[in-house]
């Protein structure tokens, strides 16, 4: 199972890494989270140098997708190296998530179809005026397609992947070590409020069953005692 995080020359740290620590916590066999970029290194806008840990090729073959957000967005939208790569995302087979200005990027893909996106407060004019409606919340999904809107709602896209890819159990059990000490609850509570509406019934419900065709079965796993 293999979980690609886009991440362009100027990405926003939160964006990318927190959902790469939360996607990280599931030790199963199998099991690879990626940062996928195009081109051997990128800077965050903050100056922060990450490696690539795949491409852009591989990152559409992967069972599911998460692009990330940044200060350059815009430029990725109007570069037809990258966006030419892209096209092969493809929502009937695969989980496809954005995180803020990475809506811009499904929007000009064509991969929204009327869906509408969360997204940050910067990027709304940019989206609005791709033609897609934007909400007033931090997570929406509908079928294979999820948003989020704010860089610390990216543990929102993390928990929804994990539970559509290995069950409610596993996110839980992922978040669980990464929310904070006396507030685990409260944290949950509010990440499960956010998500549960748009997880296929049962909330638990695994990719490959009912109205997920094209996603490839897996099994909720045991997570290791957290350390």
């Amino acid at each position: 199972m293999h979980i690609a995080i886009l991440t362009f020359e100027g990405y926003n740290e939160l964006d990318s890494l927190i959902a790469l620590g939360v996607l990280n916590r599931i030790k199963t066999d199998g099991w690879r989270v990626t940062i996928a970029t195009p081109s051997p290194t990128v800077t965050s806008m903050n100056g922060v140098v990450i490696e690539q840990m795949s491409t852009l090729e591989q990152a559409c073959a992967a069972d599911a997708v998460i692009v990330g957000s940044g200060n350059a967005t815009r430029e990725v939208v109007e570069d037809p190296a990258i966006m030419n790569v892209l096209r092969d995302l493809d929502p009937s087979r695969q989980l496809i998530a954005a995180q803020c200005s990475g809506a811009l990027v499904l929007a000009k893909l064509g991969l929204l179809h009327d869906i509408p996106v969360c997204t940050d407060l910067i990027t709304k004019p940019w989206v609005v005026a791709a033609g897609v409606e934007v909400l007033n919340q931090p997570f929406y999904a509908k079928d294979n397609v999820a948003t989020a809107g704010g860089c610390l709602a990216s543990h929102y896209l993390a928990a929804w992947a994990i539970a559509r890819l290995q069950g409610k159990d596993a996110a839980e059990g992922a978040l669980h070590y990464v929310v904070p000490v006396g507030e685990k609850e409260e944290y949950i509570e509010r990440v499960w409020r956010n998500i549960s509406p748009y997880l296929p019934a049962p909330a638990s419900a695994l990719a490959g069953q009912g109205g997920d065709a094209g996603l490839p079965r897996a099994h909720p796993v045991a997570l290791p005692e957290h350390r």
